[in-house]
């Protein structure tokens, strides 16, 4: 389903704003994700109300700590179709689930946040089990650069 984008994008620039860049195909995400070294955040981004109203500001706030990924990218569920698929291809194990995280190191998923893990729950609790995956796997020297 396509979301009129006139709708979607202010979801869109909640996450840009803060730097997480936009992937729009599948090319786009094999280029950001495939075998790259170091810590990439995926955040599949939803129009969903019960649980993406709060996954924007949970990210918001766990990019604000100290230890973070190296790169940070986003996928729209609902508009580029092509994008989201490849993206949660990288998310081995899991099945589709908007919205949803994924942290990889170095081309593996070691980190993921399904939906249901989202919803119904506060941007500090989400917030809070984002920075603990990046404490645990992220380095402080990645997140400088």
């Amino acid at each position: 389903m396509m979301y009129d984008e006139r709708f979607v994008a202010p979801m869109r620039a909640e996450l840009t704003r803060l730097g997480v860049e936009e992937l729009r195909t599948a090319a786009a995400v094999d280029e950001a994700l495939k075998d790259a070294p170091g810590t990439r955040l995926v955040v599949v981004n939803s129009v969903c109300g019960c649980a993406a109203r709060n996954l924007r500001p949970a990210i918001a706030a766990a990019l604000e700590h100290a230890v973070k990924p190296e790169k940070s990218f986003t996928v729209f569920a609902g508009n580029d179709a092509d994008a989201t698929r490849q993206a949660r291809g990288y998310f081995t194990g899991y099945a589709p689930s908007s919205p949803s995280i994924g942290l990889l190191r170095d081309g593996k998923l070691v980190h993921m946040v399904e939906r249901w893990q989202i919803e119904g729950r506060s941007v500090e609790s989400i917030a809070a089990d984002l920075t603990k995956a990046f404490d645990t796997h992220c380095t402080a020297a990645a997140s400088a650069s």
